[in-house]
């Protein structure tokens, strides 16, 4: 942990916390952001141990703030760097409203799934076997199933919150059945079908320049892993009355699903009121511009 006395310069700053002049105030609290995460562990201290409210409620700000700017960062970075592995993704998102999510316990949880799926595979699986072994231990051994009482819970579409209570949405579904499958090696992808999320097991073929034309079959992961085909999606969108676009049967990219899943949040929480949620993610979506 930082010593205080390691930024005699941060030290000053926070001192001045107290600063009743709300001009002056905001000359200081710039000075402290520009500090990033340096700052964080006076600035916990310094909340500790004060007794000024006022102080302690700049303090959170200050913080908020850190953490905002620097997943913004990692978020970019993401981005940038190929976004090929969703896992990462999804915990940046969540970190929206966990910021102190442990990474490393969501990764160690998500090996521990697949090892359990590794130990019944085998390479003389067909596709439909693979998807058979899979279903089995994400939806009979671990439980996981869809949260049809209350899908627009902003629980259902975060990380921690879908391994600990085994209950999510379509997109939350389909993103760790995604995440396992791809470890594991098997072509399974996802599909931005309007207001349904679902899967497609891909022909070895396919792998590198996925195609609607590469596509063995779709996965409906809300439905614990209900295999159907092409036919199925031209009948639910005759149903919703829309035209029928390519992308409706393509498997997306990983920043396709991330969009979706800040967009899915942002609905949820517009419709509880939740201010300081709701501009964190607006501005994680200015990423992708």
């Amino acid at each position: 942990m930082t010593q205080l006395t390691d930024n005699p310069t941060l030290v000053a700053l926070i001192k001045l916390l107290d600063e009743p002049d709300e001009k002056a105030f905001s000359l200081i609290r710039d000075q402290i952001l520009l500090q990033g995460m340096a700052a964080m562990s006076i600035l916990e201290a310094t909340f500790e141990n004060s007794f000024n409210p006022v102080v302690q409620e700049r303090i959170q700000s200050i913080i908020r703030k850190i953490n905002q700017d620097d997943l913004y960062s990692e978020f970019l970075n993401w981005l940038h760097t190929g976004s090929s592995d969703l896992l990462k993704g999804f915990i940046l998102v969540t970190k929206i409203q966990f910021p102190s999510l442990e990474e490393e316990e969501i990764v160690i949880r998500i090996e521990q799934l697949k090892m359990d799926i590794w130990i019944e595979l085998h390479e003389n699986l067909t596709a439909l076997e693979n998807v058979k072994v899979l279903n089995h231990i994400i939806f009979d051994i671990h439980h996981f199933n869809g949260n049809k009482d209350s899908l627009n819970e902003p629980q259902n579409n975060f990380i921690n919150s879908l391994l600990e209570n085994k209950l999510g949405s379509p997109l939350s579904l389909g993103m760790i059945f995604i995440i396992l499958a791809q470890r594991l090696g098997l072509p399974v992808y996802g599909v931005n079908l309007p207001q349904h999320f679902i899967l497609a097991y891909l022909t070895d073929t396919g792998i590198d320049d996925p195609g609607e034309n590469d596509v063995l079959f779709y996965i409906n992961p809300f439905n614990q892993g209900a295999v159907f085909s092409r036919r199925e999606i031209d009948l639910f969108v005759k149903q919703m009355k829309i035209m029928p676009e390519k992308s409706f049967f393509a498997p997306c990219s990983n920043p396709d699903i991330i969009r979706r899943l800040i967009d899915t949040l942002l609905f949820s929480y517009k419709q509880t009121g939740n201010i300081e949620e709701t501009e964190e993610l607006e501005n994680l979506l200015t990423a992708f511009e």
